[in-house]
């Protein structure tokens, strides 16, 4: 898979809140770092993602390919709009960049590194949990 089919299959999936779909980008341990959530396992990040949101709608607005500069390891950063609703209904959209490093031979991604400002949906978020969890 090169780059963009890479990009459109994670979307598409993160879109859907296709678990298996989702997991099935990623190596058995890979790890998800977010600025709302922390740092954790991709099988538990994205069930804890799908419970929180209402709906989502996703648009690409662009993918890049590299390497990182200590260990060279192929890295694929994908830019779009998350018109993301929580799951008490509350709009929290933004842009964001999801940084993936992929393990090259299988092509699978071995970590997430999402990266975007939380300040203008950090209390919306935190609000939803809160009214969820009651």
């Amino acid at each position: 898979m090169n780059a963009n089919t890479i990009a459109n299959k994670y979307l598409e999936a993160l879109e859907e809140a296709n678990i298996e779909k989702v997991l099935s980008l990623f190596t058995p341990d890979a790890l998800v770092s977010s600025p709302l959530y922390g740092e954790s396992k991709a099988a538990d990040f994205y069930p804890e993602l799908f419970e929180d949101t209402s709906s989502s709608k996703l648009t690409l607005k662009g993918v890049m390919e590299g390497k990182s500069t200590c260990d060279c390891t192929y890295l694929i950063s994908i830019w779009f709009y998350f018109d993301w609703i929580l799951a008490n209904g509350e709009p929290a959209p933004f842009n964001v960049v999801d940084v993936l490093e992929v393990d090259k031979g299988s092509r699978l991604i071995t970590k997430l590194n999402i990266v975007y400002d939380t300040s203008n949906i950090r209390s919306s978020f935190n609000l939803s949990k809160k009214q969820t969890s009651l």
